[in-house]
Order: C-alpha cells, then structure tokens, then sequence
C-alpha cells in the first residue's frame, strides 16, 4: 500500500467534492497556472498541457506526494469556450452553444513526485443542448452563477435543465474530474479504493 500524501492542484470546490467520494485523505494546493490556449493549440491538447502544468506547479511544496492535474476545456464548432468569469460571457457562451453539441475535453493527471513518473488522459464528453430562449438563459444564470465553469452549464446543478442530452464513459468528467480513469492511475501508484 502506497503512503504517499495525495494532493489536487486546484482549489475548485467541485473537484474536491467528486475526489472526496473516493474517501481517500488529500490536500488541495493552488496551482496558479495560466489557462490561456496556446497559438494553435486545440482544445485536447490545451487541456492535456494544463492538467500536466498544474500537477507540476505544487511539485516544489510536495515532494514526496501523489499529485493530481485536472483541466477541462469545452470545443463548440472550432471555438475553445473557457470559464466566462463574467455574467455577459456566459450569456453569450449560452446562446452560442443552445440546440448544438459541445465537446469538453477533461483531462487528468496524476503526478509522482517522488518519482517523476506522470499518467495523463483526456477524457470526452458530448453534450447536446436545448434550444433553450433567452429568458431560460437569463433565469439559469441568475440562479446558478456558473461564471467558473468552462462553457458555464453546470451540469451537477440547475444547468441540467440546458442539457438534451451526454454521452460519455464517466459522468464525473463533465463536472470536471475523471473518476473512473483517476481510480486506474491511483492504483498503477499502489493506491487502492477499496
């Protein structure tokens, strides 16, 4: 059994809940790491790189754990929609994304820091939305605020009511960390679950 501390690089409350269901003892550390796309980076890759970036960013303070990177971006069209930070973005995203499929892209990655040995998967989900009116999108957002969620559907809320339809192998991914795959790298690390 590995006695390794596990530590999420992120301080969203979300990916601590969904970490939490595995009742595994962790720490959270903010990675404070720059989201912003590279020049021709699609979305796979820019996920990829970040939830890489983030693991590495709380190395230096854990160097002994078991370190998890996660990043999620969505893809509308060609477009990367991030976190809209603001309640006009997410209004537009909204709108943008009404009676169309959007891919989130979620990836996750788990950090040996004693070792350097890194395990990275990108997992996706598509989702289909309504065709919901601008009156829906005002009173989602009012209630729900999700200016910090990439393509701001909070699918564990009220942004169900947007969605039509997700296909998808783990539906933790959508909320924004990979379970089932985390489940697999832990126990390549000699972490068990249960």
């Amino acid at each position: 059994m590995n006695s390794q501390s596990l530590v999420l690089a992120s301080t969203s409350i979300y990916r601590g809940q969904l970490l939490s269901v595995l009742q595994i003892p962790f720490l959270t550390d903010s990675p404070n790491v720059d989201e912003t796309p590279l020049p021709g980076e699609d979305a796979k890759q820019t996920s990829y790189r970040l939830s890489r970036l983030k693991a590495e960013a709380v190395t230096a303070r854990h160097p002994d754990a078991l370190i998890i990177g996660s990043d999620q971006v969505a893809l509308l069209e060609d477009k990367q929609l991030g976190k809209p930070m603001t309640h006009d973005n997410a209004v537009r995203q909204l709108r943008s994304m009404r009676g169309k499929t959007v891919t989130f892209f979620t990836a996750l990655s788990l950090l040996n820091a004693r070792t350097g040995d890194m395990q990275t998967e990108v997992v996706e989900t598509h989702v289909t939305f309504r065709n919901v009116n601008d009156q829906q999108i005002e009173n989602y957002l009012l209630k729900e605020q999700p200016y910090h969620c990439a393509g701001s559907a909070k699918s564990e809320g009220l942004g169900i009511a947007l969605i039509q339809s997700i296909k998808g192998n783990d539906p933790n991914a959508l909320i924004g960390l990979p379970l089932i795959a985390l489940i697999d790298m832990l126990e390549k690390q000699g972490v068990k679950t249960i």
